[in-house]
């Protein structure tokens, strides 16, 4: 495997269990599954993610057909990102799942579906607890694949008055058609993040204000629920001409803020000192 330098890197797997220097860490199922497949042997060495800032590596002690375990012996703490929410419409499955691997890439912070009227008509539409597993999935292998130390907290399903409640106070965008171009609004909150994201580094003051996109289903969002959205403080914003399906539009406005906020695949976040 190949990092973002170009130096080769450790074959990463995600722990469910938070780690520490000395300590010995058992990977599951899938994950020995995997570590058979590449063909990887005790004595290897491996690297491990826990979803929330932590990034180490250790050596593979043991590898059974259903669990592996890993001595670990270097940790590194890595600061989070800036906020990044996003409410998506509860929609087709695989586009769901399409979307949660790639927001992951892109360190989105917070995953949270929403029931719009028009999610109801979709089949089959990606919800329940069986769902919430594929997508945890799903995520754990993009952070694998990435090299990202936080993954998306992820919600179940709610309706959208509920999700609203909800939502983190900060930055607000409803990706809407008829909204003026997303990139008008973002130099602002670029500036104010930065500022922000500077002042913490200086004086440890308060975490960068949190950018919050929302999007509807296929079809389009109900008048009604617009005026629910805008009441909340979403700000309608367009990506363009274009009528993109959700999980494009999903991806194309997290990349967008995130290239606007300067941490585009974490490049701001330097490691916290263990």
């Amino acid at each position: 495997m190949v990092g973002a330098g170009g130096a080769v890197s450790l074959p990463t797997f995600v722990s469910d269990a938070p780690f520490a220097v000395g300590e010995t860490v058992t990977l599951g199922e899938d994950a020995a599954h995997h570590l058979r497949v590449r063909r990887l042997d005790t004595g290897m060495r491996v690297g491990l993610l826990d979803g929330t800032g932590s990034r180490g590596a250790g050596v593979l002690t043991l590898l059974a057909k259903r669990h592996a375990a890993v001595h670990v012996d270097a940790v590194e703490l890595v600061a989070p990102p800036s906020p990044v929410h996003l409410l998506l419409p509860v929609a087709d499955k695989d586009r769901m799942l399409w979307l949660a691997e790639k927001a992951t890439e892109l360190e989105l912070t917070t995953w949270r579906p929403v029931l719009f009227r028009r999610s109801k008509h979709v089949t089959p539409r990606g919800e329940g607890p069986t769902f919430h597993q594929r997508v945890r999935g799903r995520i754990a292998a993009a952070l694998e694949q990435s090299g990202g130390a936080w993954a998306p907290t992820m919600y179940p399903e709610a309706a959208l008055g509920a999700a609203l409640a909800a939502a983190p106070v900060g930055v607000r965008f409803l990706l809407d058609g008829d909204g003026v171009p997303l990139r008008d609004h973002l130099a602002g909150v670029s500036a104010s993040v930065r500022s922000v994201v500077r002042d913490r580094a200086l004086t440890d003051g308060p975490a960068a204000p949190a950018v919050t996109v929302a999007l509807g289903p296929e079809g389009g969002i109900e008048p009604s629920e617009r005026e629910e959205l805008v009441a909340a403080g979403f700000v309608p914003v367009s990506l363009g001409r274009r009528i993109l399906r959700f999980e494009t539009a999903g991806l194309a406005a997290l990349a967008t803020v995130r290239v606007a906020l300067g941490d585009a695949l974490g490049d701001g976040s330097p490691p916290i000192a263990p």
